[in-house]
């Protein structure tokens, strides 16, 4: 009997196929996943590729996913037994582990007349991305039979761009006469994300942005992925970094580095993801976390902690770029005994907070580092802390090498209304009173805008900035605010003016050396805060000691102001309807504009003078990100965190 070519084959692959179809946990797959996700995992009509998305969750949190679903987002919850998990989990693993896209080289003339042969890494119909053995990226436009390579002219190196905290830019092709021009070139959806709060960065003409465990490299002209680092997500940390916060990446030769949810600190080589180093920061099963965009420093990469709502003890610390090595570190709350713990009466200290969550500045010429710390624990009711609270709600000045204090500054001794330091502290130099002068800007969550001489903490001007102000009438010639009286949070509840999310937050200011300008988004609103026994401290719970809402007796406004430095006065504001929930930064540039995130989800331009507004592009999101600038390939793009998207706008 003659016996087909293709009978053949089909008895040679028959075992192969009765080995597939005995596994149980694909069977499991193919009856409760498949119809979405395809039969090789790799996305359907109904539902998308899913190998890289496994990444992103342990075998429990896996489990959870796939009988809860997530029904928000189309995807249903599935009866799965205990004895179809673990075999479904096993099988799930084996997609997770299985190669992309085949490797890929080409070899390619360049218009300078190099020849360039490496793996592709991505590539459109007039863009590549190729990376040669030597591990450099390379990134490459199209011009008729060869290629033209292109990089980054002016960087964003870091969170702010300038280390020293000023988001403000001297590039100039984006103009009050042109920006009405200004429009999307380019946009980047980073899957499973909610609201992002990172700012890109730019280095060589690659953009690394991040979310929780996660950081994608891009190329800064197209947005198309060069690569993309992911590590599963912490079950049961505290704090934002359980919502999935992460606001972005600091850079410092070949390393990128990322604070990860569990309170650790890692790099990666910038050319191809790959980790280098892991380091814990601390332990998160005592209620740390972290979020925000570490700060390099010399040979150094400085990182702190979230956990001030949780009780967690607040500290500073630096590492070493090539090793992760810890350098140095400042506790931010004193033990016992040492200096500063007599501004602590009470069995407070303990559980003190001082949380150093967010991004700090750096003065190269001082060789100091300007860091600023959270609110105390238990912030609503302080029977149990009895003093100013050091070093709470402080700018700190510390030595870039050592760690050592220089000098503080602490904005809300005692707070009882969690006004935590933690807003970005600008490092200018200015003409003060007709003489040059190294100055340190922050507009305060507690409602004042604060100008000190950097290299001494010496204050130089305390100013009220938003109109709703009910717990001080000022700031005395000690640098201490001069309290009212009954703004205490109470058991019956106390209206105070700034609201708990503070006249300002982290979102990021900017200066205008031309104007002389400071702009800042504020909050005009209040809270009722309410006093509570806090009860004793748990491992991964909060530690407040009461609550908070928003009164309900005005409507709260979001506002940009623009603040002279030298008087605190405001020069323009520019009301912005909506419920006052956005949370948009600002840029300033040397042709007079003012970029942020309006409160109705618009990116916007305003005239840098006067508050005009001049442009904007309508994204619908609620903001939670600051806006930032570069130069690719000799033109200028504004590049901003919207939703779970990156956007990048230029001129059309």
């Amino acid at each position: 009997m003659r016996i087909s070519r293709f009978c053949l084959i089909a008895l040679f692959l028959a075992p192969l196929s009765l080995a597939q179809d005995a596994d149980p946990g694909r069977l499991t797959f193919e009856k409760t996943c498949a119809r979405c996700h395809g039969s090789d995992g790799n996305g359907g009509e109904l539902g998308p590729a899913i190998g890289r998305r496994l990444a992103q969750r342990d075998d429990r949190q896996l489990a959870t996913l796939i009988r809860e679903g997530l029904p928000a987002q189309g995807m249903p919850p599935n009866q799965v037994t205990d004895a179809e998990m673990a075999p479904l989990t096993r099988f799930l693993r084996t997609l997770q582990r299985r190669p992309g896209r085949p490797v890929v080289r080409l070899k390619v003339q360049t218009t300078d007349g190099k020849t360039l042969d490496g793996q592709v890494l991505n590539q459109g119909f007039d863009d590549l991305q190729l990376r040669t053995d030597d591990q450099h990226v390379h990134l490459l436009r199209r011009a008729g039979d060869r290629y033209r390579e292109v990089t980054s002219e002016t960087d964003w190196p870091g969170y702010n761009g300038d280390p020293g905290g000023n988001r403000y830019t001297t590039l100039s092709q984006i103009t009050k006469a042109n920006v009405a021009h200004l429009g999307p070139k380019w946009v980047f959806n980073l899957p499973n994300t909610g609201r992002l709060q990172g700012t890109p960065i730019v280095v060589a003409g690659i953009m690394y942005v991040t979310s929780a465990n996660e950081c994608y490299a891009l190329d800064a002209g197209t947005g198309r992925q060069i690569w993309h680092y992911q590590r599963p997500r912490t079950r049961g940390p505290a704090g934002d970094a359980s919502g999935g916060t992460n606001r972005g990446v600091a850079l410092a030769g070949d390393r990128v580095f990322l604070e990860t949810d569990d309170a650790h600190l890692i790099a990666l080589n910038r050319s191809t993801g790959e980790l280098l180093w892991d380091t814990e920061i601390a332990d998160w099963r005592l209620n740390y976390f972290a979020t925000s965009a570490p700060l390099t420093v010399g040979a150094l990469v400085v990182a702190g902690v979230g956990g001030g709502e949780h009780g967690a003890r607040g500290f500073l610390a630096a590492f070493d770029q090539s090793t992760g090595k810890e350098a140095w570190r400042f506790w931010t709350i004193p033990q016992p005994g040492d200096p500063g713990s007599e501004t602590w009466e009470g069995k407070g200290i303990a559980h003190g907070g001082g949380p150093t969550w967010f991004t700090g500045t750096y003065d190269a010429e001082l060789d100091t580092v300007f860091w600023p710390t959270g609110n105390p624990s238990a912030e609503y009711n302080g029977d149990d802390r009895v003093g100013d609270n050091l070093y709470s709600d402080c700018i700190l000045a510390l030595d870039a090498k050592t760690g050592k204090l220089k000098w503080y500054y602490q904005s809300t001794p005692h707070d009882l209304w969690d006004w935590d330091a933690t807003e970005t502290p600008i490092v200018v130099d200015a003409a003060w009173q007709g003489q040059p002068r190294k100055l340190l800007l922050q507009a305060n969550r507690n409602g004042f805008f604060y100008v000190f001489d950097r290299a001494d903490g010496k204050l130089l001007l305390a100013k009220p900035f938003v109109k709703n102000l009910t717990w001080a009438n000022g700031v005395g010639p000690d640098g201490r605010p001069i309290k009212l009286p009954n703004q205490e949070p109470t058991a019956a509840g106390t209206k105070v003016c700034p609201s708990q999310d503070g006249a300002t937050n982290w979102f990021s200011p900017s200066f205008n050396p031309l104007t002389g300008l400071y702009y800042i988004q504020t909050f005009e609103k209040c809270s009722v805060y309410t006093k509570r026994d806090p009860g004793a401290w748990e491992s991964g719970k909060t530690y407040l000691g009461g609550s908070q809402r928003t009164d309900p007796g005005g409507p709260p406004e979001r506002v940009l102001k623009a603040i002279d430095i030298r008087t605190g006065k405001i020069a323009w504001e520019l009301p912005q309807p909506g419920p006052a929930e956005s949370w948009g930064g600002t840029l300033a540039t040397s042709t007079g504009l003012v970029i942020f995130g309006e409160e109705t989800g618009a990116l916007m331009a305003a005239d840098a003078l006067t508050g005009k507004p001049l442009w904007s592009f309508q994204t619908n999101q609620v903001w939670k990100a600051s806006p930032m600038t570069y130069q690719f390939d000799k033109k200028q793009y504004i590049a901003i965190a919207s939703g779970p998207n990156i956007i990048a706008f230029g001129i059309q």
